[in-house]
């Protein structure tokens, strides 16, 4: 299974947990990838959330639609604690999973708090 498809897989089960309010499941059967990236993003949910927070500029957190969320937790987690995931796959991937999944402007949104995230992180 491609790395693509199992972000796509722990961005499902990140949002999945999201929405019914229950911790992300159904991840015994999952690639190492997908269970270490929805771990990962569960364990520094917090930090994530807040930089979401403060570069979506305009945007509260609670008024992100969910899948977004979802989405940029990963690309996030990927940014800061992945060291073997380039800042573009990482970028690259969310657009394209946004672009996919979410509406017609999140693309755009999503890219725009990540190059942030990624331009901060290289200052």
């Amino acid at each position: 299974m491609r790395r693509s498809d199992q972000r796509r897989a722990a961005v499902f089960a990140l949002y999945e947990g999201e929405v019914t309010g229950r911790p992300a499941e159904a991840l015994d059967d999952a690639k190492p990838f997908t269970r270490e990236l929805v771990e990962g993003v569960e364990e520094h949910r917090a930090e994530l959330d807040a930089e979401i927070a403060r570069l979506a500029r305009g945007w509260e957190l609670e008024r992100i639609a969910a899948l977004e969320k979802s989405i940029m937790r990963v690309a996030l987690y990927e940014l800061h604690h992945r060291n073997d995931v380039p800042t573009e796959v990482a970028i690259d991937e969310a657009v394209g999973l946004a672009g996919s999944y979410c509406g017609a402007d999140a693309p755009g949104f999503v890219n725009g708090v990540l190059g942030s995230a990624a331009r901060a992180e290289s200052a």
